[in-house]
C-alpha cells in the first residue's frame, strides 16, 4: 500500500507554474521519488498529457548516458512543448556532474516548471544557492508521519501502531515490513550504511578540489559520532563534549575534524541541528545545539544494544511532526529553565513541552514552570503519551501526544 503524502502534495501543488525551482531534498528512502511520481500522476489527472511531462530518475541505470549536464540539457530540450509548459522532474539530481549549470539553464527556459529531488543537503550549497539565489523553493521531506504511518499498517489499536512507530520509525518501506522484526532490522542496516558510505563518497567526489574541504574517510569515527549523537537526543551537544567523548574512548581528534563530521551528518538530513533560543533575550544561542535523527528506527539500529529514554525519543518524534507542520523550530531557554520547542509559523509562536507522564507532581511542576515563566500570550502545550493529565491548567493546555498527532492540523 502507498501513503498518500497530502502535506507535501499541497506544498507543490501551491508552487505549481511559479517561477521557482522546486526543489525536494531529504534524507534516503523518505519518499521523494515516490512523492514526485504522486505529483506527476495529480498533473496527468488534472489534464496535462504525458507529453508535457520529462521525467528522468538517475538511480536507473538505463538513464547513465544522462549523468552529463550537458547531455542532460540537450535530452531534456529534445522534449520540450512548444507555447506550453513542459514539467520537467529530475530525481537524485547530484548524481549528475556539474548538474548546476543544466538545472540553472534550463530555468532560464521560457515554459519550463522545474522540480528536483536531492538526497544531500550539499545541493543546496556552493555554486547551485549561488546561481539560484532567489530563484528556488526547498521542499524537505521526511518519514511518514504517525499518522501516515496508521493508514499504511494493520494493527490492533492505535497504542499499538504507535509502539510500533516508536519502535521501527516510518520510512515507507519499513511500514510495510514492520510486522517482521528481523526483515525490518536488516532492512534499516541497508539504509544507514548506504548514507554513512555511498552518501560519504559522493560527497567526497563533489568535494575533490577544493582546498578548504576536509576529508571523511574514517566511517568508522564518522559511525562512533553517529551514535554519540543517537544516544544524546534531547541534550546539547557541542564539538567539546564529542571531543571529549572520543578522547575518553582512547582517539584524539582536533574540533575541526569533529566539525567537519559533523557537517558529514547533517548534509544527508540523518540528523537536524536545532539552536537554542533565549525567550527573555529575545536571541540565538550559538553554542550548543540539541540534535534530533530524521528516523527513530535508524536510532534503533545505531543503540540496539542499549536502553535510551522513552522521553526523549517522543520528543523526536514531536519535532520531526512541528517541522511536517511548517514551523520553524528552536529549543528554548527561559531563566535556568528550558522550553522543549519554541514553534512559529505565519509569525504565531507556540511553545510545547513534551514527557512521558505528567502523573507524578515533581514531573507536572517540572513541565509547568518553564512556561508559567513565559510572560507572552502565545499558545502553551505540554505533549503527553498519558490521557490522565489532559486539561487547561489556567490557560496551558495538556494533550495526549498520540491525539496530537493524528489531529493534523493542515
Amino acid at each position: 500500500m502507498v501513503v498518500e503524502r497530502k502535506g507535501y502534495l499541497k506544498q507543490l501543488s501551491r508552487w505549481r507554474d511559479e517561477r521557482v525551482i522546486k526543489v525536494i531534498t531529504g534524507m534516503r528512502r523518505s519518499g521523494k521519488s515516490t512523492l514526485m511520481s504522486m505529483y506527476k500522476d495529480s498533473l496527468i489527472a488534472n489534464g496535462v498529457l504525458n507529453e508535457r511531462i520529462v521525467y528522468v530518475n538517475f538511480e536507473d541505470i538505463s538513464n547513465e548516458d544522462l549523468l552529463d549536464h550537458r547531455s542532460l540539457y540537450e535530452f531534456v530540450c529534445s522534449r520540450l512543448a512548444e507555447d506550453k509548459t513542459t514539467y520537467v522532474f529530475l530525481d537524485e539530481i547530484q548524481m549528475v556532474s556539474s548538474f548546476q549549470k543544466a538545472v540553472d539553464s534550463l530555468f532560464l527556459k521560457e515554459n519550463v516548471d522545474l522540480y528536483i529531488t536531492g538526497s544531500n543537503a550539499y545541493l543546496l550549497s556552493g555554486e547551485l544557492a549561488t546561481l539560484l539565489s532567489g530563484r528556488y523553493v526547498e521542499i524537505n521531506i521526511l518519514p511518514l508521519s504517525f499518522a501516515e504511518y496508521c493508514g499504511m499498517i494493520k494493527a490492533e489499536s492505535r497504542d499499538e501502531a504507535f509502539l510500533r512507530y516508536m519502535r521501527w520509525g516510518g520510512l515507507p518501506y519499513v511500514a510495510r515490513i514492520s510486522d517482521d522484526d528481523e526483515k525490518t532490522d536488516l532492512y534499516l542496516e541497508g539504509i544507514y550504511n548506504t548514507i554513512l558510505i555511498k552518501d560519504i563518497e559522493d560527497r567526497q567526489k563533489r568535494r575533490d578540489g577544493n582546498p578548504d574541504s576536509r576529508k571523511v574517510t574514517d566511517i568508522t569515527l564518522l559511525g562512533n559520532i553517529a551514535r554519540f549523537l543517537a544516544n544524546s537526543v534531547g541534550s546539547p551537544v557541542s564539538v567539546k563534549s564529542i571531543s571529549d567523548y572520543l578522547i575518553s574512548s582512547g582517539r584524539k581528534i582536533s574540533p575541526n575534524t569533529v566539525s567537519d563530521y559533523l557537517s558529514a551528518l547533517t548534509e544527508p538530513y540523518i540528523f537536524y541541528p536545532v539552536e537554542r533560543f533565549d525567550i527573555s533575550g529575545k536571541q540565538l544561542l550559538k553554542q550548543s545545539p540539541k540534535y534530533y535523527i530524521s528516523d527513530l528506527g535508524l536510532r534503533r539500529h545505531m543503540l540496539r544494544r542499549q536502553n535510551y529514554d522513552l522521553g526523549y525519543s517522543l520528543e523526536n518524534v514531536v519535532y520531526l511532526e512541528l517541522l511536517r507542520r511548517g514551523y520553524r523550530v528552536n529549543v528554548g531557554k527561559i531563566g535556568a529553565g528550558e522550553v522543549d520547542f519554541i514553534a512559529v509559523k505565519n509569525d504565531v509562536c507556540s511553545y510545547f513541552q513534551v514527557t512521558a507522564s505528567m502523573l507524578e507532581e515533581t514531573t507536572f511542576e517540572r513541565e509547568m514552570v518553564p512556561l508559567r515563566t513565559i510572560r507572552d500570550n502565545y499558545p502553551k502545550t505540554v505533549l503527553t503519551l498519558d490521557s490522565f493529565s489532559s486539561g487547561n491548567y489556567n490557560g496551558i493546555l495538556v494533550k495526549n501526544v498520540i491525539e496530537w498527532l493524528l489531529n493534523d492540523e493542515n
